[in-house]
């Protein structure tokens, strides 16, 4: 069984969840707000100090064939390589399409949510994602 943080960045908040390949499932935990654009570094390190992961998903937002990528993909393939840079562990991409879209419906029942639950539960999402697909 291997433990992995899965993460949805953005240039506000970075939304962090929490998996393991034994049940291929992933919990919420939480949202990092960033410090002038950049990842809360000291928060990203706690989490793994934490949780200690065998390694770390990052949602990578591509486009759909025939459109323009995201201008926030060469930000999130820096993320991940500074990911990997820092920590040394293995880190994985997955395309992240429509994931905030899935968070916002599932949150949309409830009577109360914030930004910061969704980009935690489009985390999880993405961390599913990659669970499904790799089921190793």
């Amino acid at each position: 069984m291997a433990t992995l943080l899965g993460f949805d960045f953005g240039l506000k908040n970075i939304g962090v969840a929490c998996g393991q390949t034994l049940t291929a499932t992933a919990t919420p935990l939480t949202t990092l707000s960033a410090v002038r654009q950049q990842p809360d570094w000291p928060g990203i390190a706690r989490l793994l100090d934490e949780w200690q992961p065998d390694a770390l998903v990052v949602g990578v937002p591509l486009a759909d064939p025939g459109h323009e990528d995201s201008p926030l993909l060469p930000r999130v393939q820096r993320f991940a390589r500074q990911l990997e840079g820092r920590f040394h562990l293995p880190v994985h991409l997955i395309d992240e399409r429509l994931t905030t879209r899935e968070a916002e419906s599932l949150l949309g029942e409830q009577k109360y949510f914030s930004s910061g639950r969704i980009d935690a539960l489009s985390a999880a999402l993405i961390l599913e994602t990659w669970l499904h697909e790799n089921p190793d």
